[in-house]
């Protein structure tokens, strides 16, 4: 077989980001976000596809511009253990933050999911954007991006360490001689980084895919050298091809730069596909979707990348305002985008909301068959390794599944059914070896 599609499914409950009155649709339980039964739902419709996996993006800070779904949803590893129950196959990501979490917590909570899920656990690990989430964690402000981006790298790095703390067969369960573990195969770890210290051994077991899967997000010249160095699948945004392509390419060359094969990491897009009957219907329905966000709608989604900045307070028709270093600590790389565009073509303040708020068209709305020709397209120009699915609507993601799925399995780039019952086997990446296992084969091989 030539290459193969990978595809997640992400779920939002009542709308993701800019999306403030999905949750009036019909289709869409108000609480949809609260609820576990719609997750195990939408996880189910999923894994009837043969999709990778299930994905849950999070943050922990809200303001009355949040989007209905970020006011109210149910913590992802919490979530994720009750949908591990009633699934068998599918992979479950869960979104962490670096930034606001200890290292031995973070290894504990996501080796816990790997073992109920029998090996289907993965961490999307965040940085986190939002500047008020400092408050949440008693520190007065948010770190900067140096020190969020340095926190990031250490911390995956003793999480990993954490997770190796028992090799594979430190627990022989031997009745005959009393031997519950092999303690010279459980190992401590004793690190003090810059950020981080820590000392001892995790109380739990590798998996049966060795360790976690590590999902990363991140545009930013750090965020990238981050996913290059660490991550095993990125989510990213593409508008178009050439963008994918770029993407890809600088990615996959700045792995092979930190030592590694460019075959280590996935790229995986997030796309929302509109399918209809004809393409026309599928781009008024595009369009229709774009016009019903009201300019204050889009105002407060624009905000933020500055920290949920007030923009109310200026006259939206006036050259767009100073704002100095605002958004440095947040979203930087967009904040300072915006910024420079700003300037540099004399916009106001809403000529600036409207231009960095108009989606344009999408490359994933047509057919099913266009979009399953896109895809293809993409695959096998190096754009991506696969997608991961935004879709909000179930009758859109069962349209996806029941229609493009089928033409993507009929052309041989998506499976037909599941090659492992592990998250890594299904998305084609190695089970890390114990690293302590590895030294003490490699000491006795070189040994004279």
């Amino acid at each position: 077989m030539g290459r193969q599609l990978h595809i997640g499914a992400a779920y939002h409950g009542v709308g993701g980001p800019g999306q403030y009155s999905l949750w009036q649709n019909p289709e869409l339980e108000p609480d949809a976000g609260l609820r576990v039964e719609k997750y195990v739902e939408w996880a189910r419709i999923a894994e009837d596809a043969k999709l990778d996996f299930f994905f849950i993006a999070d943050s922990t800070y809200i303001t009355n511009d949040s989007p209905p779904h970020y006011l109210a949803r149910l913590e992802p590893l919490t979530l994720l253990s009750a949908v591990a129950m009633v699934t068998s196959r599918i992979g479950l990501v869960g979104t962490v933050s670096s930034s606001y979490n200890s290292p031995f917590n973070v290894a504990r909570r996501f080796a816990s999911l790997d073992l109920i899920s029998h090996g289907r656990a993965g961490w999307n690990v965040v940085t986190t954007q939002d500047e008020g989430t400092a408050g949440n964690y008693g520190r007065k402000q948010h770190y900067d991006y140096a020190e969020r981006y340095g926190r990031a790298h250490e911390i995956v790095g003793v999480v990993q360490e954490l997770w190796d703390s028992y090799e594979d067969d430190a627990f022989p369960y031997d009745r005959e001689t009393g031997q519950f573990v092999d303690h010279s195969k459980r190992h401590e770890v004793d690190h003090h980084g810059e950020h981080f210290d820590v000392e001892g051994a995790l109380n739990i077991t590798r998996s049966r895919q060795g360790q976690p899967v590590i999902f990363q997000a991140g545009n930013s010249p750090e965020g990238r050298d981050l996913g290059a160095e660490t991550a095993e699948a990125i989510f990213t945004f593409a508008p178009n091809l050439e963008a994918a392509k770029a993407f890809y390419t600088d990615i996959k060359t700045r792995a092979v730069a930190a030592g590694r094969r460019a075959d280590d990491i996935l790229i995986l897009p997030g796309i929302n596909p509109i399918i209809a009957d004809t393409v026309g219907e599928a781009r008024a329905r595009e369009q229709a979707i774009a016009d019903e966000k009201p300019f204050d709608r889009r105002l407060a989604a624009f905000s933020r990348s500055f920290g949920w900045h007030d923009f109310t307070q200026y006259d939206y028709d006036a050259p767009f305002p100073d704002l100095g270093e605002l958004g440095d600590r947040s979203g930087r790389t967009q904040s300072s985008a915006i910024k420079r565009h700003a300037a540099e073509n004399g916009l106001t303040l809403r000529e600036t909301v409207l231009h960095f708020t108009a989606a344009p068209p999408s490359p994933f709305v047509g057919t099913a068959e266009t979009i399953a020709d896109t895809l293809e397209l993409w695959l096998a120009e190096g754009g991506l390794d696969g997608v991961i699915l935004l879709q909000n609507l179930p009758s859109d993601f069962h349209r996806f599944a029941d229609e493009v799925v089928p033409l993507l399995q009929e052309r041989g780039i998506f499976r037909t059914e599941y090659e492992a019952d592990t998250l890594r086997g299904n998305l084609g990446l190695d089970v890390p070896a114990n690293r302590y296992t590895a030294a003490a084969a490699t000491a006795t091989v070189t040994r004279p």
